[in-house]
């Protein structure tokens, strides 16, 4: 007869066979699967090696790329602004080197840099529109008249414009000295611009700004410098808003005017001009301004082309 001992030795004995089976099986599983892992790990670090190699190769081309650029570039706008004259205007987060850059490339062109203006973190602060709004109809000049759009950006071009641009009909200043210097004055009091010294009115602008717009209403940023350099360029003779890799995103400025069809068809537009590249494509594109062409130019997807086209 069998005992009660003897069904509970076996049922343990058939557990106990089980527990070694799933031991010595998941150990030759798992051995397959780290040596398969292993495997894996060892091709993702060549595929790794491989790019790290490929971007090395690409850094070190654009390298030379550059300072072949930077090398060629004041030969390469030589003359194309002789007797013209510029005025600087850059946004808080422009790059200081992009600007130098810029200006030492319009002297080599032959033009000069009558004054630059920064726009402060303030002017393009959508909490200081009504601010900056109300400031620009008090301030207007005799004979001046503001555009009839309402937001800050155009206003604000509509006033700065005239100031510190000539009226591209006669070459001649469009506000009063004293009038221009009481205006620009009472817009630094107020925190929206500096302006380092005397600013005489020049034939065209550049409009500096830096990549793609950060922080809290990103978009009304962009939309206000974007706006407010369109406006710049309406004018006077012309103008060029110039910005760096990212600028030409949906929240850079020179991705507003782009979107803007009735904007980049007056305004010309440089989306790299944190290469060597750009900054000499912002001189040629100042040249087509003074022709009465515009255009859209860089790098970025929603560029026309690198650079302008010479004219026929």
């Amino acid at each position: 007869m069998i005992s009660l001992r003897y069904h509970v030795v076996s049922i343990a004995a058939v557990f106990l066979a089980l527990a070694v089976g799933v031991v010595l099986g998941s150990t030759a599983v798992g051995g397959r699967l780290l040596s398969g892992l292993a495997g894996d790990r060892e091709s993702l670090g060549k595929q790794v090696a491989d790019l790290e190699e490929q971007r090395n190769a690409l850094d070190a081309r654009l390298a030379a790329a550059d300072r072949f650029a930077t090398a060629l570039g004041p030969s390469a706008v030589r003359g194309l602004l002789d007797k013209r004259t510029v005025v600087v205007i850059s946004t808080v987060d422009a790059s200081p080197t992009d600007r130098d850059a810029v200006v030492g490339l319009v002297r080599a062109a032959g033009g000069t840099v009558t004054g630059e203006m920064q726009l402060t973190d303030t002017f393009s602060d959508p909490s200081k529109a009504d601010q900056l709004r109300q400031l620009v109809a008090r301030l207007l000049p005799a004979g001046v008249r503001l555009p009839t759009a309402s937001d800050p950006g155009t206003l604000a071009g509509g006033l700065i414009g005239p100031l510190v641009l000539l009226n591209k009909d006669n070459n001649q200043p469009q506000a009063k000295p004293e009038e221009a210097a009481a205006a620009l004055r009472a817009l630094a009091d107020g925190g929206f611009v500096k302006v380092g010294g005397d600013l005489p009115p020049a034939q065209l602008a550049v409009v500096l700004s830096g990549g793609r717009v950060g922080g809290d209403a990103a978009g009304d940023r962009a939309a206000t410098i974007a706006r407010f350099a369109t406006q710049v360029d309406r004018s006077g003779a012309g103008a060029v808003l110039a910005g760096r890799a990212g600028s030409a995103d949906g929240v850079g400025p020179v991705g507003v005017v782009r979107a803007d069809t009735a904007a980049s068809s007056v305004l010309s537009t440089i989306d790299n001009v944190d290469t060597a590249a750009g900054r000499v494509v912002t001189v040629l594109a100042l040249r087509q301004e003074l022709e009465g062409r515009s255009g859209r130019y860089g790098t970025a997807g929603n560029a026309q082309a690198p650079a302008p086209e010479p004219a026929n």
